[in-house]
């Protein structure tokens, strides 16, 4: 059976060799390479070796040496379309069928790789030239040595736009085959083709497996854009690729970060550095497809690039931009981490400034998605009225709405919640020493919404004693339950404090969810939309509390149910925030730095406020 040979190529690309030899024999790391006791021959000393960057295996014993079709054709003895069949079941690939054109668009493209690979040579030689020492001085003055020039393959594209189309056509290839590959361009005005690069320091760009497909210049002098980039081709799509993809990918099997910066000069840099895990878009914004590819580099349980930006305006945007590209596709330990420079610098200034130093406290700076998510929506609101506050909210609740991942969403949704929870209702508004009393001031705690100030029903009885923990979480259930009308009132202290039992919780993020979308439920409607949902048992779910807690009965009037769901709550707040006031000192116990002391000062006072609030003796 043939197969398409392009077919074969992603395949290839798609499975790191050490994960399928991984999967079949214990492989133990050796420095870039892993090595084990080789599996076709008999020996005690390690001398079996894979190479991912590479993408081979080799014995040094015995001589077994292929990629990844051949380890699953020795090891697992099969036929290669077995081995191709079992490889792309792993992969998650569906095998294709090879036809004629297939075949020929793959030699097409390994002609064009050729092609590119000598263009990329000759422009290498146009820099050590008599005509490059403008260039090689550029390169030098940007810190730059030899060594580096010839390990990112650095070159010169010479102002004479005939040179490199004459060597090429000496070389054998076809102006055909030149201008496919983008490396010169068709004259608007009749004649010949011309360089599509000229007078530029060039820097060749990379696939997958580290073979050149294309190009970015920068200009030396004269007029024209500062960096240019080779236009789209069969070989090379700037959307999809980043420069120095495939050194990043064995930087991060290594364990080093991957690293997103903007251009050419910052990854090399980087890498000079120690970032080898450092890549670049290709004159664009990052793209979904690059975001993709960037978690792919990294292996399991690693996938969290950092983007590094400006700190100025222009790069606020960008990053906020990237936000927007990411979210949709977020899925379980799939993330990135975001960075802001800072004093004007990019990467490769502030190495040549500071030292790698001043960039690992700037990657140790970045901050999480969820933290970039709520700055981009809070900054520059005034938030101090409770609609600017609902807008707020609207608008954290339409970004989350962005991610496809129903797990990952339900949490961010939980993690915006919380948040916005303790930005506006963290700090009770009261003085020390004042007691609330039945009256006009009502209490303004967090999470707490002023009850009507009218005398109780001579039948209402508060709950005394108090039901533990986990029963007050099925009382306040069992209210809402059964008077859902409450939601417009309590929906965003419910909807905002995690319960204690995982079942529970499940049934109050449910109750949530249904009664947000849809205003004006009766007790029957919301029991109805729950039992789509798969919770077929709330008697089972909220246990006795609607029977052994009057307010919480269908029977008991708003007004009944309204006191008692404040009564309970008072005492649910309150251990919430004892919860998070130990979690916040146990931080500060590991780490002592200012804002894990700020966040027990305030959780602090919050906890104060909550007992006084939640005072047995205080009187409605």
């Amino acid at each position: 059976m043939a197969f398409p040979p392009q077919f074969l190529e992603e395949l290839r690309a798609r499975l790191p060799l050490s994960d399928v030899v991984g999967k079949r024999m214990r492989l133990i790391r050796a420095g870039r390479e892993f090595k084990a006791p080789c599996p076709f021959h008999n020996e005690k000393t390690p001398s079996f070796y894979v190479n991912d960057q590479k993408g081979f295996f080799h014995c040094f014993g015995c001589g077994a040496h292929g990629d990844i079709i051949g380890f699953a054709m020795r090891h697992d003895n099969l036929a290669f379309p077995e081995a191709v069949e079992q490889l792309a079941s792993e992969a998650g690939l569906q095998v294709p069928q090879a036809t004629p054109e297939d075949r020929q668009r793959f030699e097409r493209q390994k002609s064009l790789h050729d092609l590119v690979e000598a263009t990329c040579r000759w422009f290498e030689k146009q820099l050590v030239g008599p005509g490059g020492h403008a260039a090689f001085d550029y390169l030098k003055s940007r810190g730059l040595d030899e060594e580096t020039m010839v390990r990112f393959r650095l070159g010169f594209a010479p102002a004479d736009g005939n040179a490199l189309r004459v060597h090429l056509a000496r070389e054998g290839f076809k102006e055909e085959d030149m201008l496919e590959a983008g490396v010169v361009r068709a004259s608007d005005y009749g004649g010949g083709a011309f360089s599509f690069f000229r007078n530029r320091v060039m820097f060749p760009v990379t696939d997958r497996r580290g073979r050149v497909v294309a190009f970015g210049g920068r200009i030396m002098e004269g007029d024209g854009p500062k960096y240019i980039n080779s236009a789209d081709n069969p070989l090379f799509h700037k959307g999809r690729l980043l420069y120095n993809m495939s050194r990043a990918r064995q930087a991060a099997a290594d364990g080093q970060p991957i690293i997103v910066v903007e251009g050419y000069m910052d990854v090399i840099a980087l890498v000079r550095a120690g970032f080898d895990g450092a890549v670049a878009p290709l004159g664009t914004a990052l793209t979904e497809t690059q975001i993709l590819e960037l978690w792919k580099l990294a292996p399991p349980g690693r996938r969290v690039p950092v983007l590094c930006f400006d700190g100025d305006p222009a790069g606020q945007r960008a990053a906020h931009r990237a936000v927007e590209r990411v979210l949709p596709h977020l899925l379980p330990d799939h993330s990135v981490r975001v960075a802001f420079m800072v004093g004007g610098d990019d990467p490769d200034s502030l190495l040549r400034k500071e030292g790698p130093k001043a960039m690992q406290q700037v990657l140790d700076g970045a901050m999480p998605l969820a933290d970039v998510l709520w700055r981009m929506e809070e900054e520059g609101r005034v938030l101090d009225t409770p609609e600017a506050r609902a807008g707020l909210q609207a608008a954290l609740d339409e970004r989350v709405g962005m991610i496809a991942d129903r797990t990952v969403q339900a949490l961010y949704r939980d993690e915006m919640r919380r948040r916005f929870f303790e930005k506006f209702r963290a700090r009770p508004a009261f003085q020390p020493g004042q007691r609330f009393a039945g009256g006009g001031g009502g209490f303004k705690g967090r999470g707490f919404r002023a009850p009507r100030t009218t005398d109780p029903p001579p039948d209402y009885q508060r709950s005394r004693p108090r039901p533990a923990r986990e029963g007050r979480e099925r009382v306040l259930l069992a209210t809402l339950l059964n008077h859902p009308e409450l939601f417009e009132e309590v929906g965003e202290s419910i909807g905002s404090v995690e319960l204690s039992q995982p079942a529970l919780d499940l049934l109050r993020q449910a109750v949530v969810s249904v009664l947000s979308e849809n205003t004006g439920l009766d007790a029957a409607g919301l029991g109805s939309h729950l039992t789509e949902m798969g919770f077929s048992d709330l008697e089972d779910a909220i246990g006795p509390a609607s029977f052994l807690y009057a307010f919480a009965r269908p029977d008991a009037t708003l007004e009944q149910a309204r006191r008692g769901w404040y009564d309970v709550w008072g005492q649910t707040y309150t251990d919430h925030i004892k919860s998070e006031r130990r979690e916040a000192t146990q931080s500060f116990a590991r780490d002592m730095n200012a804002d894990n002391w700020s966040r027990v000062r305030a959780l602090l006072e919050a906890e104060a406020g909550a007992a006084e609030l939640d005072d047995p003796d205080l009187e409605y």
